[in-house]
Parts: structure tokens; sequence; C-alpha cells
């Protein structure tokens, strides 16, 4: 059985890669988002099984989505995917309750490796 993935990233052609790769590893992709506010819309309406964003986004930041998004459905996982990598970013993700924090510079297999172990039981 396939999970359905929603990816908020303000980057289309980012945006665009991230769903290639996704269905490439039979994930659903059941939709996209361009900023924070657009992705919390979107969970509401589509429920996905995990969502990947971006953590620099115009109208909502990605930690500021984690945050609402976890308090709607908490036991949906968030995968933030940024370029800032830093132990304080980190922190941050983390508190906001993201499930991992993965660096644009990383190979996609890591991203990936991470969506498949947020989903395991």
């Amino acid at each position: 059985m396939s999970h359905t993935v929603l990816i908020a990233d303000d980057n289309l052609f980012v945006r665009e890669a991230l769903c290639k790769f996704f269905e490439q590893d039979e994930f659903d992709v059941c939709g996209e988002a361009e900023n924070g506010k657009e992705a919390v819309d979107k969970a509401q309406e589509l429920h996905p099984d995990l969502i990947l964003l971006d953590l620099s986004m115009p109208v909502m930041n990605g930690l500021e989505a984690t945050r609402v998004l976890k308090r709607m459905m908490p036991e949906v996982p968030v995968i933030m995917y940024s370029a800032y990598g830093d132990s304080s970013t980190e922190e941050a993700a983390i508190s906001a309750g993201v499930s991992a924090l993965v660096s644009k510079s990383e190979n996609i297999s890591v991203l990936l490796g991470k969506a498949h172990g947020a989903l395991e039981p």
C-alpha cells in the first residue's frame, strides 16, 4: 500500500523534483503547497500520511506550519527539508514537532529513507 504525502516548498522546481522522486518511490503525492499556510489548509483537506515542508517559505514558514499541523493532526509525521542544517535550526525544528530535519545538500535517498522511517509503526 502506498502512503500519501503533501509536499510544500516555495520553489516550483524543487517541488516538482520532490514530487517526481516520491512518486518513483511509490508514494502518492496527494497535494502540493507553495507556503506554510497553504500546506496547513491542504493538510486539513487531504489528510496525508506524511507532510514534507521547506523551512523557509513566505506567508507562514515551515516551523510555524509544523506547530499548527502538530496541534491539528499530531499523529501525522512532518519532515523538514531545508537548506539550513545548523544545530539551532535542528533544535527549533524538533521542538516544533518535526520527525526529521533533512538538509537539501543531502542525497535524495536520505530524505526518502527518513520518509519511510517516519511512517513505520
